[in-house]
């Protein structure tokens, strides 16, 4: 059968390198393809595409709609469909059939948002991040094994490899590209593009386009480098996952409670903690005993001191930050600074680096007056600051875009995810 149009390739491909992992991607114009509120007159065909993100603390669906334009050369990017729920399969670990309950649930949203005629030519992908990555290989591959059941028993389109465990690299560099797609940085005419920071539960991913070489030489060896052509032009991104810095892993790390599985008898303690506190808390299919250190210092100097540890030595500093693109922050940083009244839950906004460590200080000064202010306030936030300031080494004034959905689609890497499936697929 042949296509009705030209299909967006976008390629990724692994390229050996002598001393970094470097992935060279082959991607045609996207400019084609632009996010519309309002669809075009003439219109030869709407098609749909179905993403799931299997994070480390949710499962989330995107269902995309998009139009094959007779007028355009490339599909037009029409809306989303999003909808999310708590908690992420690594938490059914040891009950991977219930994961699959779970992922069957969000199906209904695609149903109901996808014709039922176009349900055998829409793709369903699912692809797993950090939560996953976190677990040990065999149950890991387990949970995966239950979403390809319901997968398969659904109605819609399953192609090849439509159930895996995305790497860290590729996390990182579909989430620029789908910040820099939405923000049309994308184009011929774009001279600009922004960099992105991405929080999730169990990694953290920053990606930029250096203006200087020498950030690209003075990265470390390893996966630090990412290339793909567009329009001609190679980019050569600075791009890097850290597995084990998203906010909830870095919280056990502060508690000392990271790989503490088998000791759910031990208390872990810690100063960002109020001294009152004590409860169980849970994180990838495994609860914690925590509380607040009743006979140690607490607040917002002592937290930085713990906080540190889990970022220094561990997160490297690129060559040039502050000259180098826009960066929008999302997933937790947008969480966080909502939660500490810095932005609106809807609109987002700008902050600043320091702004993140004023908050993080209120929050640490008012731990006495527990529970009014969330126990994991003062930890998040100080971790926050310290993660940007320590760790990637950005300054107190440099300012950062906080957002959770641009034109109407959430900021994730999933719209880069599902492009760069569709080299995979025969849109008909």
């Amino acid at each position: 059968m042949k296509p009705s149009g030209p299909l967006l390739l976008l390629v990724l491909l692994a390229a050996a390198g002598p001393s970094r992992a470097q992935f060279r991607t082959s991607l045609l114009d996207l400019s084609g393809i632009l996010p519309s509120l309002s669809r075009p007159a003439n219109h030869s065909r709407i098609f749909y595409a179905v993403m799931f993100d299997a994070g480390s603390t949710g499962t989330r669906i995107h269902v995309y709609t998009f139009i094959q334009s007779n007028s355009e050369p490339l599909p037009v990017l029409d809306n989303e469909m999003f909808h999310s729920i708590k908690p992420g399969l690594s938490a059914y670990a040891d009950h991977p059939e219930t994961a699959g309950e779970t992922v069957r649930m969000l199906l209904k949203v695609a149903k109901k948002t996808v014709p039922r005629l176009d349900w055998k030519r829409t793709p369903l992908v699912l692809r797993a991040t950090a939560g996953l990555r976190l677990l040990p290989a065999a149950k890991a591959q387990a949970l995966l094994d239950q979403v390809q059941l319901v997968f398969d028993e659904s109605p819609f389109l399953v192609p090849d490899n439509s159930v895996s465990i995305m790497n860290g690299t590729n996390e990182g560099i579909l989430a620029w590209i789908s910040l820099n797609f939405l923000t049309d940085h994308l184009n011929t005419r774009a001279t600009k593009t922004v960099g992105i920071l991405d929080l999730g539960g169990g990694s953290t991913q920053i990606t930029f386009l250096p203006k200087l070489r020498t950030t690209i030489e003075s990265a470390p060896d390893g996966d630090y480098v990412a290339r793909f052509d567009f329009l001609n032009s190679t980019f050569e991104l600075y791009t890097h996952s850290y597995l084990g810095n998203g906010l909830m892993a870095a919280r056990l790390s502060t508690l000392g409670a990271l790989g503490a599985e088998g000791l759910e008898w031990q208390v872990f303690k810690s100063s960002c903690l109020p001294s009152k506190f004590r409860d169980d808390w849970s994180f990838g299919g495994l609860t914690y005993q925590v509380s607040g250190d009743q006979d140690g210092r607490v607040g917002y100097k002592p937290c930085y001191q713990e906080v540190l540890q889990v970022v220094k030595g561990i997160i490297h500093q690129p060559h040039e930050l502050e000259d180098s693109n826009v960066f929008y922050a999302f997933s937790y940083y947008f969480d966080r600074a909502v939660d500490a009244g810095l932005i609106n839950n809807v609109q987002g906004g700008t902050v600043r680096v320091r702004d993140f460590k004023k908050r993080a200080k209120e929050a640490c000064n008012k731990m006495t007056e527990y529970p009014a202010v969330s126990p994991f306030l003062c930890m998040d936030l100080t971790y926050i600051t310290c993660l940007l300031k320590d760790g990637f080494g950005f300054k107190d004034g440099t300012v950062l875009q906080l957002t959770k959905k641009v034109k109407n689609v959430e900021a994730s890497w999933a719209l880069g995810a599902m492009l760069d499936h569709f080299h995979n697929l025969k849109i008909h």
